[in-house]
């Protein structure tokens, strides 16, 4: 049994369009055999999602030193490789690397596709069970998805194989845990999902200590 992603999306009102929009305000991967490409300039990304997604800063856009720097963190701040807790990532994201992520969806276009899913089917379980009928989660032959939704409109997603039980509880554990304590009641953490993402520091290690604790991590 093996967990391979987590997405968070924040589903909010926009004033401006008079409509609600869903962006994904965090991402974390483990197990993960074809990385996601990176996000394109203007792909819609927000920022602070996660640094091994984010489009790569130009020279002239140097990314300057951040909570991504700490040795806290699971993600290399240069290279988006995951490492240990504490590692220091001192080598770049080689070129095969680089080439096996030209073969997949850029993290964009993934993450629409993803919410698009869990959109489409919460919607065809209503129709068909009716409106007190919860979607929970689903199965295909190589993934199961799990989501949990909380009253505010955040939306936790987790991806593992298909062999693994119901992990609904692990995203409440999120969300009352590291989410509550370290976004929630973070000053420094803006919670307009039409500006930026949750990412932060301890936000992340704190996820990552949770999911590597389970014992269907691997």
């Amino acid at each position: 049994m093996t967990i391979y992603s987590l997405y968070i999306y924040d589903r909010s009102w926009c004033p401006t369009r008079r409509a609600r929009h869903c962006a994904c305000v965090y991402y974390q991967d483990w197990h993960r055999t074809k990385q996601p490409r990176r996000a394109g300039e203007g792909g819609g990304i927000l920022n602070a999602v996660s640094q091994a997604v984010s489009p790569l800063a130009t020279d002239s856009t140097a990314p300057t030193p951040s909570a991504f720097s700490s040795p806290r963190n699971t993600l290399s701040s240069t290279s988006g490789l995951v490492v240990a807790v504490g590692e220091d990532p001192a080598t770049p994201l080689s070129h095969t690397a680089e080439h096996a992520r030209s073969n997949t969806l850029p993290f964009d276009e993934e993450a629409k596709l993803v919410y698009g899913v869990v959109l489409s089917l919460r919607n065809m379980v209503k129709k068909i069970s009716g409106r007190d009928e919860q979607f929970t989660s689903y199965r295909t032959s190589s993934y199961r998805l799990h989501l949990y939704e909380t009253v505010s409109g955040y939306k936790f997603i987790m991806l593992s194989d298909a062999t693994t039980d119901g992990l609904r509880f692990i995203l409440r554990q999120i969300y009352n845990g590291p989410f509550l304590e370290y976004v929630v009641r973070n000053p420094l953490v803006p919670m307009d999902s039409r500006s930026q993402g949750i990412d932060n520091d301890y936000f992340r290690s704190s996820i990552d200590r949770v999911v590597r604790g389970l014992s269907v991590f691997n």
